[in-house]
């Protein structure tokens, strides 16, 4: 089914404070493949000029897309049909280890492609001290969307 419009420019509450550990950031890495010391050693960062390791560019995917609004069965998003479009990640700084960040997750475009919806959010990734540290923008299609 068509994706509720009244959804269109809606922000969610802010997400639960998630602390960005160097564990996660490891785990990360060896998931995606990438072996860059920066993730994993802190005097390799800190080398570099960081305080301690950073999360590799695409981190944020982990709290970005799990947005509970996202889920409100009001909203129609079959996630059984969605595969993931484009994602883009604008950043002030690098996520580092430590950091304890939180989310605010906007739909800024619903729209109608053939017989599928296209659903774009952004995502703002900010520290719990208000710090903005990436902005997040995602774009998923619901399939076939009846």
């Amino acid at each position: 089914m068509a994706l509720n419009r009244d959804f269109l420019g809606r922000s969610f509450p802010p997400s639960e404070p998630y602390e960005v550990s160097r564990v996660k950031i490891r785990e990360f890495a060896d998931a995606i493949g990438d072996a860059n010391p920066v993730y994993r050693d802190p005097e390799a960062a800190k080398a570099v000029g960081h305080p301690d390791v950073i999360a590799p560019p695409t981190f944020p995917i982990i709290v970005s897309l799990l947005d509970p609004g996202l889920a409100d069965p009001d909203l129609g998003l079959d996630y059984s049909m969605v595969v993931h479009g484009a994602q883009q990640f604008a950043y002030t700084r690098p996520l580092r280890a430590g950091d304890v960040i939180t989310t605010v997750t906007t739909i800024t475009e619903i729209k109608s492609i053939g017989g599928n919806e296209k659903l774009t959010i952004e995502t703002d990734v900010r520290t719990v001290e208000g710090e903005l540290v990436c902005k997040s923008t995602n774009t998923i299609v619901e399939r076939e969307a009846k």
